[in-house]
């Protein structure tokens, strides 16, 4: 049964059926990302002219994150090189890097190691970002499509609960100042990224792959431009942290809420303080700029400098499709009536 159709009390078993992915598939890309894991640590740059470390590689995207939804092979991995010394850095020698990258794959795919075929993503003025292409190899079924992106490690090696010197934070807004690339570092902050969504109740997750599935649904019907996803899955965070905060929720309301939120973005103004706050006057300074910025706001709450709020116009096209959905069924009770949102503030002035 489609999405749409499906009734609101039925929804945790859409879910169930559809989204949530099997142990054959989790399996699959395990394999498939530690194949990949280990060629960029123990091989990539073994011939390299210069030393390059790799000091971590980090699984990113909804793979690390734990919002992966069934039959969506795709994975993040952000591979820290010593080399990249600064934000701006990374900007400046990335290429060189994906470049190596791209030249040991063909290698290992000349070895019949394993299969791959290439699509690198370009950024525009500052060239590519990412590299990205499809693994394949005798133990997968199918193809697991990966983009990997070296990256400045401006963390280092951390553990448990965490919060960043606001020094990092500091550099970081003035490097993106500089080159006025504000967001282009979201990169280096995937461990908190991943952190902040993977620790979240098992339900709230749930709930982050029907809003995921319902985004692609809009995707394919009306197509770019489009809020990013990740804004999205930052949306639904925010819906059950001030709307719900339990463990078991109904589905339907915690759905419907999101909906109705996307319907109010010209009025959302989301920013978390887990990582970074306003103590710091440099930080304070910006966050009141970013905060202060034309609705909707919603800063990444690893990196200050990315504001997923993005273009007006993407959001209105998608609030658009979040009216039609409110009349279907699986915003309905058996008697018809609305399953309701939970009360969740959004900034009015």
């Amino acid at each position: 049964m489609e999405l749409r159709n499906t009734p609101a009390e039925d929804l945790d078993k859409f879910i169930e059926d559809n989204l949530l992915p099997n142990r054959d598939f989790c399996m699959k890309v395990k394999y498939a990302i530690n194949t990949i894991c280990g060629f960029l640590k123990e091989r990539c740059f073994q011939n390299n002219s210069q030393p390059v470390r790799v000091s971590k590689v980090v699984k990113g995207g909804s793979s690390g994150k734990g919002t992966t939804i069934k039959d969506h092979s795709d994975a993040d991995l952000v591979v820290f090189l010593s080399p990249l010394t600064s934000f701006k850095n990374q900007l400046r020698l990335r290429e060189e890097y994906i470049k190596e990258i791209k030249k040991q794959l063909e290698a290992c795919q000349r070895e019949k190691e394993f299969d791959v075929k290439f699509e690198i993503q370009s950024s525009g003025l500052f060239g590519p970002r990412s590299l990205s292409f499809t693994l394949r190899s005798p133990q997968l079924q199918e193809g697991v499509n990966f983009d990997v992106l070296p990256a400045f490690d401006a963390l280092g090696q951390h553990f448990g609960h965490y919060r960043p010197d606001p020094q990092i934070y500091v550099r970081l807004i003035r490097e993106c100042t500089q080159v006025q690339r504000e967001g282009e570092f979201s990169t280096c902050f995937t461990e908190l990224q991943r952190d902040f969504l993977k620790q979240r109740p098992t339900k709230l997750k749930s709930l982050i792959r029907l809003v995921k599935h319902w985004y692609q649904l809009c995707l394919k019907r009306i197509g770019k431009p489009l809020p990013q996803q990740y804004a999205l899955e930052l949306l639904t965070v925010y819906a059950w942290e001030q709307g719900s905060q339990k463990t078991e929720f109904s589905t339907a309301e915690g759905f419907h809420t999101v909906l109705k939120l996307i319907i109010k973005y010209q009025y959302l103004c989301i920013y978390w303080t887990v990582y970074y706050n306003f103590e710091n006057p440099d930080i304070e300074k910006y966050l009141n700029k970013q905060i202060n910025k034309p609705r909707p706001v919603i800063l990444d709450p690893a990196d200050p400098t990315g504001n997923l709020g993005g273009n007006p116009h993407s959001w209105s096209r998608l609030a658009s499709e979040a009216e039609d959905w409110l009349s279907y069924s699986c915003f309905k009770k058996k008697d018809e009536s609305s399953v309701g949102s939970w009360n969740v503030p959004v900034e009015e002035s």
